[in-house]
């Protein structure tokens, strides 16, 4: 299953027929939307919200086009959906990607689990053991959350 999952991996991450790559060579933005998409799905199917907040982070973050953020999305929740743990994800996160990165992708998971207007305690959980196997300090971690919190505070009120 886990070779499964690497060449599942090597063949969205190699190069399209076309000679266009949609994805970077290391799979470092299909790892960390995995990851996201992971976020949303705790507490069952998607919202419309979250899966408009997961696209929009994806096209902004990542800098893709609405249709390359799409497919990226599609090859994530088929990996999502066959991954046994957290690490397979977080992994290649650690190795392709710097701490500034990294404390971008918790940012964007904290953005997520306030898409919806609540944060659950699966939600709270999964982004704690994400953000310690991304090597993010509970501190930094709770700084992201807190200030996502007060942006999404400050756009209820404006």
């Amino acid at each position: 299953m886990l070779d499964g999952l690497r060449q599942f991996i090597a063949d969205v991450v190699s190069p399209h027929p076309h000679g266009n790559r949609a994805f970077d060579e290391n799979g470092y933005q299909l790892a960390a939307t995995a990851l996201l998409i992971h976020v949303i799905s705790l507490d069952g199917e998607p919202s419309e919200i979250e899966k408009r907040k997961l696209h929009s982070l994806i096209e902004s973050r990542f800098g893709l086009d609405p249709g390359t953020a799409d497919q990226l999305i599609r090859s994530a929740t088929l990996a999502e959906g066959e991954a046994v743990d957290l690490y397979h994800f977080t992994s290649v996160i650690m190795r392709e990607v710097n701490e500034e990165g990294r404390l971008r992708i918790v940012e964007m998971m904290w953005e997520l689990v306030y898409a919806d207007g609540a944060v659950s305690e699966f939600e709270d959980n999964v982004v704690w053991r994400a953000a310690d196997l991304l090597g993010i300090s509970s501190r930094d971690r709770i700084d992201l959350k807190h200030l996502v919190a007060g942006r999404r505070s400050a756009e209820a009120g404006a």
